[in-house]
């Protein structure tokens, strides 16, 4: 958690951390990902038999490389909205037998040739290296889908009797169970943009049904229910209905806006979301009389991101370009998951490869766009515990995006400064600061940091710089600093300090 004291003046800005003061734990999961059969995401994406750079199961190795680097926990899939239409079984089996389908959410055609077992082997594939394995998160479809569909899939993945899927899937070629933990209970059934969309007390009826079979089934799923942004009468009504069902709660945010200090303030909102998600997940345990043994639903904010649907349209593949700006709104959102650490279980980045990602796939490699470099250094570094920190600074005060933000932010404003501390297990601090201002540098005492600090930066030209195959414009330079004086945040950078506590 970060506290804040805004200054005017000539006052000088401080940021003090302390890294005695451990408050929660930072979740692995926190920096997962999310691939949905959407544009390029799947096949051109991390599925692309044709390219010179396909392995021999036809994954890219350039995706597979570079997300390694990303230390990815989770990766969620197959939807987002896709899944209300998804059968699983088309996506089994031998691949000339598989049907092409209408696809309804994107208006597009699905092959069927990238399915549950190409996902598990990619998955595999992925974790190769690691101490453990990139998990899993399947999201079951509730829009055409059923309960004993929904069931299968469970046996399919995770069965290990003599049983009709858990069989089928050995007869596939996969003698040993997948272990899927993490379901969710369909994605965003309230949006009018739906395949059988439902009202909060539908919804919650049949997720709650369907828990009470999936648990009988497999007592060992995390099971994630459905909600909207966190801070609607559907958040409230499906968690006092589900609570004592549900592992997870699942909210989506996406931000946007021309104006850069929008842009950049706008993750904020997200900030509010999950507070007042937390408030809502302990009424409904209130109201519920929820046995305090029973572990706390934590937050699934399993889609998040700068994304303008009209600048880059879901129906022609969500291909955005990020700015500089963008990168400094996306490492002001993984701020607020270190600052919020306490309530999140999960968190996916919308999404992994060519889709509203930092990731873009070309017939010759990979572009690292601008976003790529804060997520890079928050996966790296910012894991362990969130430790204490306290921000003076000045602060903009003006319009936001969305509008109520201003009002929640109140007299006090956005700092100009947006920073979160953590502690890792390596004994490492770690200050993550974001210098919002396009026009100024900000010189700031900084307390409770040691020397021989390594200095990580992301900038550019201007908050409009992009990166593209041709060009790199939004990169990250490496510097040392004594820790002595004053530290000087250049305006529109993303800077990491990293020393020995």
């Amino acid at each position: 958690m970060t506290t804040f004291t805004k200054i005017t003046g000539d006052e000088t800005p401080l940021i003090e951390v302390d890294a005695t003061k451990r408050l929660s734990k930072i979740d692995p999961m926190t920096y997962g990902g999310f691939t949905e059969h959407m544009g390029r995401c799947i096949y051109g994406g991390i599925y692309e038999p044709s390219s010179a750079l396909a392995d021999k199961d036809g994954f890219r190795t350039d995706v597979l490389s570079a997300l390694r680097e990303l230390d990815i926990p989770v990766v969620r899939y197959p939807g987002g909205n896709f899944v209300a239409t998804y059968h699983w079984q088309d996506g089994i089996g031998p691949r000339e037998n598989r049907p092409k389908r209408p696809e309804l959410a994107w208006l597009g055609v699905e092959p069927n040739q990238f399915g549950t077992d190409e996902f598990m082997r990619w998955l595999d594939v992925l974790s190769e290296g690691k101490e453990k394995r990139v998990e899993p998160y399947l999201c079951l479809n509730f829009g055409t889908g059923t309960l004993d569909e929904a069931l299968a899939w469970v046996e399919y993945c995770n069965g290990t009797r003599d049983t009709h899927y858990a069989n089928l899937r050995r007869a596939n070629g996969h003698p040993e169970p997948y272990k899927v933990k993490y379901w969710a209970l369909g994605n965003e059934i309230w949006g009018p943009w739906q395949v059988e969309q439902m009202t909060k007390e539908d919804y919650a009826k049949k997720a709650s049904q369907w828990a009470k079979a999936l648990r009988l089934l497999d007592p060992d799923l995390v099971l994630i229910l459905c909600g909207n942004d966190g801070q609607s009468s559907w958040d409230h009504y499906v968690l006092n209905q589900c609570v004592d069902w549900v592992d997870m709660h699942s909210i989506h945010v996406y931000t946007a806006s021309p104006s850069h200090v929008k842009n950049a303030t706008a993750p904020l909102a997200a900030e509010r979301a999950i507070q007042i998600t937390a408030s809502l997940i302990d009424l409904a345990r209130i109201e519920n009389g929820t046995s305090p043994t029973k572990p706390r639903t934590t937050i699934c904010f399993d889609e998040w991101n700068v994304w303008d649907p009209v600048r880059a349209p879901g129906d022609k593949g969500a291909e955005e370009q990020y700015t500089l700006s963008d990168a400094l709104a996306v490492a002001s959102w993984l701020n607020v998951f270190v600052r919020q650490s306490r309530y999140i279980g999960m968190a996916n980045i919308a999404q992994t490869v060519n889709v509203i990602s930092p990731l873009m796939t070309t017939d010759s490699g990979v572009v690292r766009q601008s976003t790529w470099w804060p997520l890079l250094l928050f996966s790296r570094y910012m894991r362990g515990w969130t430790v204490a920190a306290h921000v003076r600074a000045p602060s903009y005060a003006g319009e936001t995006q969305p509008s109520w933000l201003q009002g929640s932010l109140a007299e006090d404003g956005a700092p100009w400064l947006d920073v979160s501390a953590a502690l890792g297990d390596d004994g490492f601090v770690n200050l993550a600061v974001v210098n919002i201002s396009e026009t100024d540098g900000f010189a700031v005492d900084l307390k409770g940091v040691g020397g021989g600090v390594s200095v990580y930066t992301v900038s550019g030209s201007g908050v409009g710089a992009t990166n593209t195959e041709s060009k790199e414009e939004v990169s990250m330079s490496e510097s040392k600093w004594d820790g002595q004086g004053k530290y000087t945040f250049p305006k529109h950078t993303f800077t990491l300090l990293r020393w020995k506590a």
